[in-house]
């Protein structure tokens, strides 16, 4: 069942529903929280033609559990991440829990912060350090893709125009860590942003950071230095500080008004030492 306020507000109640509409009408804005659409809007940014509203599709706002994995809705609202997850992925949390302020995330949704596809989406970088996949369908079936293939540029996604955003699936893991720099602590744009996920049973440390490249990115020169670590026993300082390092070579940040490009290879630098060891306090 689809509601129609007008025949340009569609409102479906079930995602066959939903697909169904996209599938129809691909020039359409899709809406959850709508808290990054509608400041476009009224920046006059962008005007809504047509909107999708899924809001009431029940299938796409909730999380399940399966042992370690866990599957996550597209439209589970960050205030549920925060409330709920953090057991499962404290990284996740964290970066959900700086995200505005409270009535916005209670609005806001993690297939929003996805599909906005900013280089600076805090709730991005837990998901690319953890490996996660996200779920999309339209009409024609279900796809995933590996987060860190998922996107393009600013704006910018793989996503095809009859799809929509269902799910994200990872594995949940206590030795996460996520830390980001701005003005101020919360309600702001990351300067610069790093989340670290170490898995000791799979000898893996995943980076990946935020705010310094076109879009959110996995820090590969990293991760490369940590597969020859020695799990046996904890790292030096100075182990920490060359992760950091390396992770701070696969920026290629700009300079802009709120940092320059030095700054946040700098802060890089020390966010991911910071995480890392937060991470592995946590699980080693």
């Amino acid at each position: 069942m689809t509601t129609v306020v007008d025949q340009r507000y569609l409102r479906p109640t079930s995602l066959s529903d939903a697909l169904a509409l996209r599938a129809e009408r691909p020039s359409a804005t899709v809406v959850a929280g709508g808290t990054d659409v509608m400041v476009e809007v009224n920046e006059h940014r962008r005007t809504l033609d047509e909107v999708i509203d899924l809001t009431d599709v029940s299938e796409l706002r909730d999380w399940d559990l399966d042992g370690d994995r866990i599957r996550i809705g597209a439209t589970l609202p960050l205030t549920r991440v925060v409330d709920e997850l953090a057991p499962h992925l404290p990284g996740l949390a964290a970066a959900a829990r700086l995200v505005g302020s409270p009535p916005i995330r209670h609005r806001a949704t993690l297939g929003g912060n996805i599909a906005t596809a900013s280089p600076a989406g805090d709730t991005l970088l837990p998901m690319l350090a953890g490996g996660a996949v996200i779920e999309v369908a339209s009409v024609s079936g279900t796809r995933t893709v590996p987060s860190d293939e998922f996107f393009l540029g600013p704006g910018r996604t793989v996503l095809a125009p009859d799809e929509l955003i269902t799910a994200i699936r990872m594995t949940t893991s206590r030795g996460e860590a996520f830390a980001k720099t701005g003005a101020r602590r919360a309600m702001v744009i990351s300067v610069a942003a790093a989340a670290v996920r170490i898995d000791p049973e799979q000898r893996h440390l995943g980076v990946a950071l935020g705010s310094v490249a076109p879009t959110p990115l996995r820090a590969r020169t990293a991760e490369a230095f940590a597969s020859e670590l020695d799990w046996s026993e904890s790292p030096d300082e100075g182990w920490w500080a060359e992760l950091g390092r390396r992770a701070a070579h696969d920026t290629a940040p700009i300079d802009d008004l709120r940092g320059t490009a030095e700054h946040r290879r700098r802060v890089i630098a020390v966010l991911v030492a910071r995480c890392a060891r937060q991470a592995w306090s946590r699980t080693c």
